[in-house]
């Protein structure tokens, strides 16, 4: 596929995951809910797959503080200054598009 070592494969998806992690910081004005029903994943199950990989590797890592990596502040606070209450159109996509994980 290509002539990459590991090592530049694994520091390229640090660097792209750390470009996701950068762009939905900024954009605060995207609801989870709404990244949930176009594309099946939000902040929160990108924090949960980092903390899966940290434990993999042996490290702990609580939910919180798997949130934090990815929100870039204590969750609590992040929903007070951007989240906003789901529509009804918005749960029933969520619903219908539950995804699996």
């Amino acid at each position: 596929m290509n002539n990459f070592t590991d090592e530049q494969r694994i520091a390229f998806e640090a660097a792209a995951f750390r470009r996701l992690v950068e762009h939905l910081r900024e954009r605060s004005d995207v609801q989870n809910i709404d990244l949930m029903n176009l594309a099946g994943f939000c902040r929160n199950c990108l924090s949960n797959w980092y903390r899966e990989a940290a434990e993999a590797a042996g490290v702990s890592l609580s939910k919180d503080e798997s949130r934090e990596i990815v929100y870039g502040e204590p969750y609590a606070e992040w929903q007070a200054k951007h989240q906003r209450e789901a529509s009804d159109a918005q749960k029933a996509a969520f619903e219908t598009n539950k995804p699996s994980h």
